[in-house]
């Protein structure tokens, strides 16, 4: 709050606070009239709003989720526990509306509570939503609006409405006492069921219990299948049900077998596509990145050949390992080319791209999943649930960009809490818009015999370590005191207060040891972080922040070599003493060429995880030098260094270790 007091934005209306947000409510009800835009002042800078404020207000009143505007801003205001769940199906518009309604409710109250954070399961989409959402507010990114995801800070003491990764909130949870610096928490996409999502709600619920400090507000955004645990969990707080969407869903058309080659399947169907020159974009879901990338490469050299009236398709992929590249499937840079966009997982609530007409759907997930019993991780390759099948299904029901389902002279009049949401959802009723396709690459027995019905909850598939750590930072003695929307199992919260007690992060009375505090304040798991900590006693710090970044960021290698020339150049980058020195040595050679993406590719390495893990190591550095933790020269490559980082590497990871045996040695 001490940055807010020196907000532009809140110096100059505070006093008149309500009034600006009834002017701006007025504003985007009724748009600007002849000759008035100019007048219109944006509450949140002062500024006059620009002509693209009203272009987008347009589209923004189109969405389905803007007929309960009143509704929402009323539960908002009134709710007596301060939650409010809104249930909506994908692509209603919750994640660009929401935050911005919320911000509107905290101007009336003079951001007297705090700002509004708005937390994503995923990165990318953080930085996504806040790029989209400055622009419908007709404010700048970075200042009124900014997100903060892995290594990258783009917020300010000007900053009102904050987008940010939520395992990266939960870090900040763990490190302060009470529940943040917010007037307004926005958990979005609960229904992903991530760690941090589902851990946040646990946390939170806890302060509810003893009431949340001062006034502040919990939005929990969800698709409709979770609605139900969700009213159950926080004790049926007040429901905003944003209508559907407009038009009919399409029917999905099964495959008889599940192919044996999904990546040659779904580039056979989007051909297929084009070949008959199906109007709107494609959506691919297959399970893997390694696939998403096969595929892409395998598209881009077949549909160049093709003859098409317009130009050639846009291949595109959607994954964690792209990086904010990732907005091209947003941006329309030839007119009449078709986008057809090749993801996984990641999409399949987050990222609505309207002018999706077409999925293909390989209904298959890779997942990593860990087994406490062997305290290993494996990828597990499943079917999606079937609330994932219907939320790609969706995807279908795109709308063209630039399409308006409202008409922009809806005038809202009389009681606004009810005859505004029955006349837009009337008016969006009534129009009409073809349905596109879903190809599903696998029988119709196939999910009905296998699928869940939800995804399964994540905190039930990882090393529970980071969670049991957390719970004993928040000064929560006993794991299961913390409510969980889905318990974990009792002997995998065992198990990972083993684990802790084996690195000596636990003292005699099962508290957080002094050991234990500072491998906290690591964004990296126990091991990795004890591991660190231990090339301080070693002299290898140099090296071990180097591997630490690599290992957490994502991998480096973007698929296996697909020529010679390129194996090549790949092995020159390989180490005797095996993977970990294999990637200490990638990453000097990258950092050597001046981080160039042309060298990476050539490599087949992965240019964006690279530079992901060299921010990663810049901030591992800084935030040991915070601590004042010693710091060593870089030996790496000498018999001393070799040893040294073995042994820092075996405080961490002596649970992992074994010995080799006679039995099992070669001959």
């Amino acid at each position: 709050m001490q940055g807010l007091n020196h907000c532009p934005a809140f110096c100059r209306y505070y006093q008149s606070a309500t009034m600006a947000s009834q002017r701006l409510g007025l504003a985007e009800e009724s748009g600007p009239n002849p000759g008035e835009s100019e007048l219109a002042v944006n509450p949140f800078d002062g500024l006059p709003f620009s002509s693209r404020y009203y272009e987008l207000l347009e589209q923004r009143r189109a969405l389905p989720i803007w007929a309960s505007r009143f509704i929402f801003l009323e539960q908002l205001e009134s709710s007596p526990g301060g939650v409010v769940l809104v249930s909506g199906e994908p692509g209603s518009g919750k994640s660009t509306q929401i935050p911005q309604w919320c911000a509107e409710f905290a101007l009336a109250r003079g951001f007297q509570e705090g700002r509004v954070t708005v937390t994503q399961p995923h990165p990318l989409a953080a930085l996504s939503l806040a790029m989209r959402v400055a622009d419908e507010m007709d404010l700048t990114l970075g200042h009124e609006v900014g997100y903060s995801i892995p290594q990258e800070d783009c917020t300010g003491p000007d900053t009102l409405l904050r987008f940010c990764w939520d395992g990266l909130l939960l870090q900040e949870v763990a490190s302060t006492r009470g529940t943040g610096a917010w007037g307004v928490l926005v958990l979005d996409e609960a229904q992903e069921r991530s760690v941090a999502s589902d851990l946040l709600q646990g946390l939170l619920q806890n302060a509810r219990l003893g009431n949340l400090p001062g006034d502040s507000r919990v939005v929990v955004v969800t698709d409709p299948a979770l609605e139900p645990k969700l009213q159950a969990f926080w004790g049926n707080p007040p429901t905003v049900h944003v209508p559907r969407r407009p038009g009919t869903c399409p029917t999905p058309v099964y495959r008889d077998t599940v192919p044996t080659d999904r990546v040659e399947a779904a580039c056979q169907a989007v051909i297929e596509l084009c070949t008959k020159e199906a109007p709107g974009d494609v959506l691919v879901y297959l399970p893997s990145e390694e696939e998403i990338l096969l595929c892409c490469e395998s598209l881009s050299r077949e549909v160049g050949p093709l003859a098409l009236r317009g130009p050639p398709p846009r291949v595109l992929p959607l994954h964690p390992g792209c990086g904010p590249a990732v907005q091209a499937a947003y941006e329309d840079t030839d007119l009449g080319a078709r986008k057809v966009v090749v993801t996984h997982w990641l999409a399949d609530f987050s990222f609505s791209l309207p002018s999706i007409r077409h999925v293909i759907d390989s209904g298959l997930e890779l997942r990593s999943v860990y087994n406490p019993q062997i305290r290993a991780e494996s990828q597990v390759l499943r079917p999606i649930s079937k609330c994932q099948a219907e939320a790609r299904r969706l995807r279908a029901k795109g709308v063209p960009p630039g399409k308006s389902l409202c008409p922009t002279e809806i005038k809202h009049e009389k009681n606004p809490h009810t005859q505004t949401q029955e006349t837009c959802s009337g008016l969006l009723s009534q129009v009409f818009l073809p349905s596109g396709s879903c190809l599903c690459l696998y029988p119709k027995s196939f999910l009905e015999l296998e699928a869940p019905l939800l995804p399964t909850a994540r905190i039930c598939e990882v090393n529970l370590s980071p969670v049991v750590l957390l719970l004993k930072r928040r000064q929560i003695a006993e794991p299961g005191e913390c409510h969980f929307l889905d318990q974990p199992a009792p002997e995998a919260l065992m198990q990972a207060l083993e684990d802790l007690d084996y690195l000596a992060a636990l003292d005699d009375d099962g508290n957080l040891s002094d050991l234990g505090v500072i491998l906290s304040e690591f964004p990296l798991p126990p091991e990795l972080a004890k591991a660190l900590l231990a090339s301080c006693e070693f002299n290898c710090v140099d090296e071990m922040l180097t591997l630490a970044a690599m290992l957490t960021a994502a991998p480096g290698f973007t698929h296996p070599p697909l020529s010679a020339e390129e194996a090549a150049l790949r092995r020159a980058l390989e180490h005797t003493d095996g993977d970990h020195s294999s990637l200490i040595q990638v990453y000097e050679a990258f950092i050597q060429s001046g981080a160039d993406k042309a060298w990476c590719q050539a490599r087949g390495l992965n240019w964006a995880a690279l530079c992901q893990a060299q921010k990663l190591r810049g901030d591992l550095l800084e935030l040991m030098q915070q601590i004042e933790l010693p710091l060593s020269q870089p030996a790496f490559g000498s018999e001393q260094n070799r040893t040294d980082l073995q042994k820092a590497l075996l405080s961490g990871y002596f649970l992992k270790a074994g010995r080799v045996g006679p039995s099992i040695l070669p001959e």
